[in-house]
């Protein structure tokens, strides 16, 4: 049977996110600003939740309607058959967004799907779910406009960019799948040399060491709709060992990391050795404006600091152009990706980047920037055309 959902994934990702869907076998894909929908029989939705690098959650849709007030939502929701999916004994969250929605209180009809949900459970089995607002079995969200409740049932449980091995981390890391996404973006391919100069905890590195092993990003984690009802394990059972058996053992992948802080450097070896991933990377602590490029040609990726994150404006204005100074004498021939929410970053790394893609890192409205290290008798200088 074909069902309908909703992806989510970092703002200026969604079209890497419709390719993923795509892939996973999906049809009917929409792109919206954070997402795509689509629709598919369930074992797309498995696919999708196993195989996406972009998605952040896939949400099933249960229910829709027109509403003029809160009771409209509180019926809506009665009326749903929440006990064809899941039981009493399992624990639930409710959430809801709004977009330009009459009603005063979100958290008002928050408690009104809740309750209604309670209520269906206590009319058909005398007894209702309890609340767990920290891990729940179930996760319930809805999202209403200006005339329209939708509600669903999320069918990944905790978000898909929490791969199940990333233990330590240090300030401001990148979201998995805005990681990934930054990958894609960049055109870069295994067998092709990657450096991240200022790699943190590593999530640079986690991703491209998963792509060029070919693992599912989803093949060591659980998921929610392993606790609904209706799901079918043996079904799941055959597409996960298929991916584990499309694996590659661990081996040297061209991809590097470094970063001027230690305790950096041992939290992404830690992360690298605990997703069985470290042989795939080489490690050092460096500072980016003294290594060497690793290779004569390749990708850098980095999410270098900015305001928001880690240094004082002071500190980025004198650490900038030595950036630029550093790319332009030490990585000639390389593709260098920068994403940053500091729109000065161009102007006092004194490089004209190639291109710029708008990204949400969170809430931060960043730039991708794309600088072309040109080799050869430009040496030193980067690619003047601008986008």
């Amino acid at each position: 049977m074909v069902e309908t959902y909703f992806a989510s994934c970092p703002r200026g990702l969604e079209p890497l996110l419709a390719e993923d869907l795509a892939a996973a076998g999906a049809a009917e894909l929409q792109q919206i600003s954070g997402g795509v929908h689509f629709v598919g029989e369930w074992p797309v939705c498995y696919r999708a939740n196993l195989h996406s690098r972009i998605a952040t959650r896939i949400l099933w849709r249960v229910a829709q309607a027109s509403y003029a007030k809160e009771q409209d939502i509180y019926e809506l929701a009665l009326d749903t058959p929440w006990p064809k999916w899941f039981v009493p004994e399992q624990t639930i969250r409710v959430d809801v967004n709004a977009v330009k929605s009459p009603l005063k209180s979100i958290e008002f009809v928050t408690l009104r799907i809740k309750d209604a949900i309670c209520d269906r459970f206590r009319r058909d089995f005398a007894r209702r779910p309890s609340v767990d607002t920290r891990q729940p079995d179930v996760r319930i969200q809805g999202f209403i406009n200006s005339d329209e409740c939708t509600l669903y049932l999320d069918t990944s449980g905790a978000p898909l960019y929490q791969r199940g091995f990333r233990q330590k981390t240090v300030e401001a890391p990148l979201r998995e799948n805005l990681a990934a996404g930054i990958l894609r973006l960049s055109g870069w391919q295994p067998g092709t040399a990657l450096l991240d100069p200022m790699c943190g905890s590593g999530t640079f590195l986690l991703e491209a060491a998963q792509i060029a092993l070919n693992r599912a990003p989803g093949a060591r984690r659980d998921f929610a709709f392993q606790g609904l009802r209706h799901f079918d394990p043996q079904v799941w059972k055959s597409m996960l060992e298929a991916a584990q058996a499309a694996e590659k053992p661990a081996a040297p992948a061209a991809i590097f990391g470094s970063d001027i802080s230690p305790v950096a450097v041992r939290a992404a070896l830690a992360n690298l050795d605990r997703a069985g991933l470290l042989p795939a990377v080489s490690l050092a602590s460096g500072d980016l404006l003294e290594i060497d490029a690793p290779a004569a040609a390749g990708i850098m990726v980095s999410n270098p600091p900015y305001g928001e994150r880690v240094s004082s404006d002071e500190e980025l204005a004198e650490f900038y152009p030595l950036l630029g100074h550093a790319l332009k004498r030490r990585f000639a021939g390389w593709s260098c990706y920068l994403i940053s929410a500091d729109t000065r970053l161009p102007k006092l790394v004194r490089l004209t980047p190639s291109k710029k893609t708008p990204l949400f890192n969170g809430a931060l409205d960043c730039r991708l920037y794309e600088f072309r290290m040109v080799a050869g008798s430009n040496r030193g200088k980067a690619a003047a055309s601008a986008s």
